[in-house]
């Protein structure tokens, strides 16, 4: 059966897609491997339920970075975490009463898929990365992202370079520059990964 221009053309994309994504893909799982995520999703998005989001989100990093604080190594701080995983929840939980709300809290520590995530200073290209999640109630409403370690989300706003510890300088450009060529490879991987999703809902990948 001939195939018809536009047809090659979308095979030609993908293939290209595939092969320009699976390097950088492992350029991002280099990154990932330095990052541990912070995901917090509230039970809707009703304004009282994104507002408790926040409450939640500011007890856990009130936790969390003093606990983290001046570990270099992403497994130190995995298993730190881990440990203190039960008493995280529980604090989550003790924000949500205290906010008057009776909603079930959650807090669990693995891998997830994670889309593209642009902040103030920088930018994290989408892929899996291991996550701090903490789940409201249904968890049906507007996630909030960021990093719990290291601490990127608030340390470099602030402008401390010392919050990029342990990345190489090609990681901190990747994150934080905005030219031609890092847009390209972040949108090289936003594609990469929706094929790999494509093809893994059915069963290929």
């Amino acid at each position: 059966m001939k195939l018809k221009v536009w047809e090659i053309a979308l095979v030609i994309a993908v293939v290209a897609a595939l092969l320009g994504g699976t390097a950088l893909a492992r350029e991002q799982a280099e990154l990932s491997s330095k990052l541990i995520r912070l995901h917090v999703v509230p039970n809707s998005d009703s304004k009282e339920d994104q507002a408790l989001k926040t409450a939640v989100r500011d007890k856990v990093l009130e936790m969390t970075q003093p606990l983290l604080k001046g570990i270099t190594d992403r497994d130190l701080a995995r298993a730190v975490l881990a440990e203190y995983l039960p008493a995280i929840e529980e604090a989550a939980a003790e924000t949500v009463r205290e906010n008057g709300f009776d909603y079930p809290v959650t807090a669990t520590l693995g891998m997830e898929s994670l889309p593209t995530r642009r902040y103030e200073t920088f930018a994290l290209p989408a892929g899996d990365y291991l996550s701090l999640r903490v789940t409201i109630g249904e968890g049906g409403g507007g996630n909030w992202w960021c990093v719990v370690y290291p601490p990127l989300c608030f340390a470099a706003a602030e402008g401390d370079v010392e919050a990029f510890a342990g990345l190489t300088d090609e990681e901190v450009r990747l994150i934080t520059e905005e030219t031609p060529r890092y847009v390209i490879k972040f949108k090289t991987l936003e594609i990469f990964h929706k094929i790999k999703a494509f093809f893994k809902e059915r069963g290929i990948f």
